[in-house]
């Protein structure tokens, strides 16, 4: 093959319309990502952008709207305790997953009923 795939560059989870400001309260202000600036040709579409490290979440509107309960992004975290804390403080419910012996993971669902991973 003449090419690779080299990474990541971002993911996208769904969520109705108009739920921007409940996109950027989770994911932003409870799980700590930055809000991106969506490019101006994009914004018309609604949803909201987050980076964290080199990679990005993007969550998009759709219509009609059906959350991912299986299919999922997961995120390696600095912090795992203390992440497990302050989402349980937040009223996040954690699932903790000891499936993968060796492998230490939870899995939360967005306000919008998408499954996230988190590992250790």
């Amino acid at each position: 093959m003449t090419f690779s795939i080299l990474h990541i560059d971002h993911v996208q989870v769904a969520a109705p319309a108009g739920q921007e400001e409940v996109a950027s309260a989770f994911y932003a202000d409870v799980l700590g990502m930055n809000p991106i600036e969506k490019p101006e040709a994009l914004k018309g579409k609604g949803g909201a952008w987050f980076g964290f490290g080199n990679q990005q979440l993007h969550v998009g509107v759709e219509d009609p709207f059906s959350p991912a309960k299986k299919a999922h992004p997961a995120f390696r975290v600095a912090g795992y305790e203390e992440m497990k804390t302050h989402l349980r403080a937040n009223n996040i419910e954690i699932t903790e997953d000891d499936s993968i012996q060796g492998v230490e993971r939870f899995f939360v669902f967005d306000p919008f009923g998408n499954r996230l991973e988190f590992l250790k």
